[in-house]
């Protein structure tokens, strides 16, 4: 969670977070508000959050390049990418707390430069670091937080806080790390957001903690039907909750999508390296143009090929496989790894 207030406001730090005026890199200044003028109703086709050809630099270290992306109401959207990809700068950029070099940025169909504190009102953060004031209770955090949210449900928050097995009266400094996230999470849904974004929430969670926090956010998805943005580089975490993906690297879009259809559009196939050609690929791209190879290695005395088509992969009887080649399957874990690397 942050401060939902602006540099005009008086200044009255967020307990879930930092200061996001106080806390920008040397030379940036977070985006300034303007009036807002309407807020047009979203349908199911219109997105909740656009990303357009963003483009963030610190110095000569360009993080962003070209970034594009686009969240839709009632999905859960995995924002897939390994540390340093450039996905904690998005966030920040789609959180108003850092401005794009370039590029567009849209929240509920708006862009979000001078509308920073009214869209960001509308929106559920949880953080990677659940940074929390040990001395105060949840029953204190409440009446705190509040304050920054006309929406807040009260209703809600105490529903959550029992459903989610949270002490009301202990201190947050003996809350445990789970604990810990699944009481952000409690903060961020009883704001009734219409945007969840969790940014690698189960960081330093126990297998355990993990799969029960996974749980709960596919399940208020489902309650809720409100978009959740999900950031993180455990590609299990994305097989569990997320319909459709973006694939970051770099600080590019390497793929936009579901999951059904990456997997469907990217196989592999190996064979003996003593008997493989040099140039030669294991199938006939006469039949099947447009292909391109994700990456080839040699493992194990086998030389893999992994190809990316344009649709979904051909059935076998199609594909004209040379001699010697076999078909081997990928995880997504697989697919990710080939991905990155190439890029």
């Amino acid at each position: 969670m942050r401060r939902m207030n602006t540099d005009t406001d008086p200044v009255r730090e967020h307990p879930l977070g930092s200061d996001p005026v106080r806390d920008e890199p040397p030379g940036d200044e977070p985006l300034r508000d303007e009036p807002l003028t309407g807020d047009p109703l979203l349908s199911r086709n219109d997105a909740v959050l656009t990303l357009a050809g963003v483009a963030k630099s610190f110095g000569s270290l360009k993080v962003l390049e070209d970034l594009a992306l686009e969240v839709y109401p009632g999905e859960v959207f995995g924002f897939l990418g390994r540390n340093g990809a450039g996905k904690s700068t998005a966030i920040r950029i789609l959180m108003g707390l850092t401005p794009p070099d370039a590029g567009e940025v849209r929240l509920f169909g708006q862009p979000l430069k001078g509308r920073v504190t009214a869209l960001r009102r509308r929106i559920g953060y949880v953080a990677q670091d659940q940074a929390m004031y040990p001395w105060m209770t949840p029953k204190v955090l409440a009446n705190f937080v509040r304050g920054f949210y006309p929406n807040w449900d009260q209703g809600r928050y105490a529903a959550l806080m029992q459903r989610f097995d949270l002490p009301m009266q202990r201190r947050l400094g003996a809350f445990s790390g789970g604990m810990r996230a699944r009481m952000a999470l409690t903060v961020a849904l009883s704001t009734r957001p219409e945007l969840l974004v969790l940014d690698e929430p189960t960081a330093g969670m126990d297998p355990v903690a993990r799969r029960e926090f996974l749980d709960l956010v596919r399940e208020q998805a489902r309650i809720d039907g409100a978009a959740i943005f999900f950031s993180t580089h455990l590609i299990d975490e994305v097989e569990a909750v997320a319909e459709r993906i973006a694939i970051v690297d770099g600080g590019r879009t390497l793929y936009q999508g579901s999951l059904q259809q990456l997997a469907g559009s990217i196989a592999a196939w190996s064979i003996d390296a003593v008997e493989a050609i040099p140039g030669a690929l294991p199938i006939d791209t006469t039949v099947v143009p447009q292909v391109q190879i994700v990456s080839q290695q040699e493992r194990r005395g086998r030389l893999q090929m992994v190809l990316l088509f344009p649709g979904l992969v051909p059935h076998a009887t199609t594909l004209a496989l040379a001699p010697g080649w076999q078909r081997d399957e990928l995880s997504l874990e697989d697919i990710f790894v080939a991905l990155v690397s190439r890029a």
